[in-house]
C-alpha cells in the first residue's frame, strides 16, 4: 500500500536524518595527539605559530610553563568571573555567574579554564621586529590581584604591565562593563628608546578537542569546534580536524573567529575596517584559531602604538551577539534550515515574553504551527479516513489476488480511481511539514535560553531528558492511538513495522531533550484529536451512503 510505505518511508527519513546529524556532531571528531594531563599549574602552551602581516612567522616555538597562584589576578563582575595569568596576559578562565553548571549544582559554569580534561584559554601578545615586546612568555605586573565591580560602577580597567630594559614600556587593559559578557583588550606602547619600534598584536583561542561523548548514537550534541566570518563567507566552520590537517592563513577584513560549543561561544572581534590575518595550527593535542594585526611603528623619543580588539565569553544570547558583530548571532547554529528556525525561535520567544514559562510557550508554540498547518493536515486526515472506509474492499481484493501481486495493484488503482482517492493525499502534507519540525528541532536544541528552564513538577531543565521518561512515553502512546486511526497496510510486513514503530521512537526518543519531546507529545495530541474529528465525519457519512 503506498501510501503507508510512504508515511513509514518520511518517519524513517526524519528520524535517519536526526541520527546523522546526530553522529556528524557527538562523534566525528578528529583523533588527539597523546598527551600529559594538565594540572592548574601548568599553563596551556604559548602560541607556536602566530603570523605577521607579512607573511613571517613572528611568534616564536615555547614550551609549557608554570603558573604559581601568586601570579593570577581575579575580576569580578556583576555576570563575570574571570582569573587572568600575569604570565602572558592571558585570560585563563571565565565563569559566568548567571549560569551554572546544574539545575541541581550551584557552581557557576565555566566557559574558558584550564583542568585536567580541558585546557581552554584566550591568549593575547605582541611581537616585534628586531624589538623587545610582551609576547607569550612575558610577565606582566599588576596594581592588585583582585578585582571587583562596585555597584555604582559600569566599567571596571584591569591595567597590567611590561617594561623592557631598553625603554619599550607596554600597558595591556582589560575593559570590563556592566551585564555584559564583553571585554575591550586595548595594548598600547610607549617607546623610550632611541629607535623606532615595530610590531604587532596576535590574538587567539587556544584549546583541546572535547571528550568524546558517552552517550548514546541518537543522543544530539551540537556543534563544538572553531567558526571564522568573513564578509565572503559569513559562517565558516573550521572543524578541529580541519585545524589539525590544513593550517589556515587567510586575510580579511571587517571579520571574527570563535570557538563554540553547545550553548556557549567565545569569540575575538578585531577592529573594523582594519585587515587581519586570520590563521589555524595545532600541536601538542591543542587547537588554535587566531588572528594578527597589521603592522603599527611607536617612534624614538615617547611615541606610542595602540592595538585593541573585543573578546566575547558567554552565552549564545542572540540578541547579545549581534550587537558585538554583524553575523555573530549566526553562532547560534541552526543548520541548513536557519531560514526557518530564526522566525520560530522569534515567535517561541515572544510567546515567552507573554507567558513567562518555556513549557508553555512550547505547548502555544506547537498549537500555532498546528493551525498554520490545519488544511493541509485536514486534507491528509480526509485522505486517510477515506481509505479507512475502503479497507473491507481492499481486504477483499487482497483475497481475491493475493498471489497476483500485479494484478492486485492494478485493482487497487482501479478502485482509487472510481473512489476518487489520491494514495499520496495523505502523505504529500505530511511531508512538506517535515523541514519545520526539523527546525524547531534545532531551535530547541541550540537555544540557550532552554537550559535549565522549567515547565511544571520535576521538569527542572527543558534542555536534558525526562528523569522519569514520562514524555517519551506518552509521546509513544500517542503514536499508537495515531496508527489506530490511520488504515491498516495489507502487507503483514509493513503492519508488523508500523507496530514497532511507537516502541522505535519511544526508545530513542529517552534520550532527547524533554523540550523536544514535549513539542511531540503535543503535536500528537493535537493531530490526533483533529484526525478523530475528520476520520468520524467521513466514517458517519460514508454508513448513511
Amino acid at each position: 500500500m503506498e501510501n503507508q510505505r510512504l508515511v513509514l518511508f518520511a518517519a524513517l527519513g526524519v528520524l535517519l536524518l536526526l541520527l546523522w546529524s546526530a553522529w556528524q556532531r557527538d562523534y566525528h571528531q578528529p583523533p588527539q595527539a597523546t598527551q600529559p594531563a594538565v594540572t592548574e599549574q601548568q599553563a596551556a602552551p604559548a602560541p607556536g605559530a602566530g603570523v605577521a602581516p607579512t607573511g613571517e612567522s613572528g611568534v616564536p616555538a615555547t614550551g609549557e610553563a608554570p603558573v604559581a597562584t601568586d601570579q593570577l589576578v581575579r575580576v569580578q563582575t556583576d555576570v563575570l568571573d574571570v582569573t587572568i595569568s600575569l604570565l602572558g596576559g592571558d585570560i585563563r578562565s571565565v565563569r559566568l555567574l548567571d549560569y551554572t553548571v546544574a539545575a541541581d549544582d550551584p557552581t557557576p559554569y565555566a566557559v574558558l579554564d584550564v583542568r585536567p580534561d580541558l585546557v581552554y584559554v584566550a591568549q593575547t601578545g605582541l611581537l616585534a621586529k628586531d624589538a623587545p615586546a610582551p609576547g607569550p612568555q612575558a610577565l606582566f605586573q599588576a596594581d592588585a590581584s583582585s578585582y571587583s565591580l562596585a555597584d555604582d560602577q559600569d566599567q571596571l580597567t584591569v591595567t597590567l604591565r611590561w617594561t623592557a630594559d631598553d625603554g619599550i614600556e607596554v600597558e595591556k587593559r582589560y575593559v570590563f562593563h556592566r551585564n555584559r559578557y564583553l571585554i575591550d583588550l586595548q595594548q598600547q606602547v610607549t617607546n623610550h628608546s632611541e629607535q623606532p619600534w615595530q610590531g604587532w598584536q596576535f590574538v587567539q583561542l587556544r584549546r583541546t578537542a572535547p571528550a568524546k561523548s558517552g552517550g548514546l548514537l541518537f543522543a544530539a550534541q551540537s556543534y563544538t569546534g572553531g567558526v571564522l566570518h568573513s564578509p565572503e563567507q559569513r559562517y565558516q566552520k573550521i572543524s578541529f580536524g580541519d585545524i589539525a590537517d590544513k593550517p589556515l592563513q587567510r586575510d580579511i577584513q571587517n571579520g571574527w573567529l570563535a570557538m563554540l560549543q553547545h550553548y556557549f561561544v567565545a569569540a575575538w572581534v578585531p577592529p573594523r575596517e582594519a585587515t587581519f590575518r586570520y590563521y589555524t595550527h595545532a600541536d601538542s593535542g591543542q587547537y588554535v584559531l587566531g588572528a594578527s594585526s597589521p603592522w603599527q611603528t611607536a617612534q624614538a623619543g615617547g611615541g606610542q602604538a595602540q592595538f585593541s580588539a573585543q573578546l566575547y565569553v558567554g552565552p549564545k544570547d542572540q540578541d547579545r551577539l549581534a550587537a558585538v558583530a554583524p553575523d555573530l548571532e549566526l553562532t547560534v547554529d541552526y543548520g541548513k534550515l536557519t531560514i526557518i528556525s530564526k522566525p520560530l525561535f522569534w515567535l517561541l520567544k515572544t510567546i515567552h515574553s507573554f507567558v513567562g514559562n518555556w513549557g508553555r510557550s512550547i505547548v502555544l508554540l506547537t498549537l500555532l504551527i498546528k493551525v498554520v498547518f490545519y488544511k493541509l493536515s485536514e486534507t491528509s486526515y480526509r485522505s486517510m479516513a477515506r481509505m479507512r472506509t475502503m479497507q473491507p474492499k481492499m481486504q477483499a481484493l487482497k483475497e481475491r489476488y493475493g498471489d497476483d501481486r500485479q494484478k492486485l495493484n492494478q485493482e487497487l488503482m482501479e478502485l482509487y480511481k472510481r473512489e476518487k482517492i489520491n494514495p499520496l493525499g495523505g502523505c504529500l502534507p505530511i511531508l512538506i511539514q517535515i523541514p519545520v519540525f526539523i527546525a524547531l528541532y534545532w531551535v530547541l536544541l541550540e537555544s540557550v535560553e532552554l537550559r535549565q528552564a522549567e515547565w511544571i513538577l520535576w521538569y527542572t531543565d527543558l534542555s536534558v531528558r525526562d528523569p522519569y521518561y514520562v514524555l517519551p512515553i506518552l509521546m509513544g502512546v500517542s503514536m499508537l492511538i495515531q496508527q489506530r486511526l490511520n488504515p491498516s497496510p495489507l502487507d503483514p510486513i509493513q503492519q508488523r513495522v508500523m507496530m514497532a514503530m511507537p516502541i522505535v521512537f519511544t526508545v530513542f526518543f529517552l534520550f532527547f531533550p524533554a523540550g523536544l519531546v514535549l513539542y511531540w507529545v503535543t503535536n500528537n495530541v493535537l493531530s490526533i484529536a483533529q484526525q478523530w474529528l475528520i476520520t468520524r465525519r467521513i466514517e458517519s457519512g460514508a454508513k448513511k451512503s
